[in-house]
């Protein structure tokens, strides 16, 4: 079982206030869990090909290539800003 020093560093480092009263309950609560994952340990998993996704899938990236919306398409674009400045979309400053 977890001492009470244990649980009051353990929520030091989560940054959570404990209360004396919670202590005990603490103690018993992450004790049980710990003893779980040492059952856990018991396992056997010698024959378990070891997986990095559970899809198997991997990286997938797509072509960087850009899209061309032509005259047209920049002109309904422009339709929708709210001020621009030489064919730009104004915007206010940021510093």
């Amino acid at each position: 079982m977890l001492s009470k020093e244990e649980i009051l560093h353990i929520a030091t480092l989560a940054r959570i206030g404990v209360s004396e009263k919670d202590v005990e309950k603490y103690q018993h609560d992450l004790s049980e869990i710990l003893d779980y994952f040492k059952k856990l340990d018991e396992v056997d998993v010698s024959d378990v090909q070891p997986i990095g996704h559970i899809t198997g899938m991997q990286n997938t990236f797509r072509t960087d290539k850009q899209d061309d919306f032509g005259e047209l398409g920049k002109e309904e674009i422009m339709k929708n800003v709210p001020e621009t400045k030489d064919g730009y979309i104004k915007v206010k400053s940021v510093l």
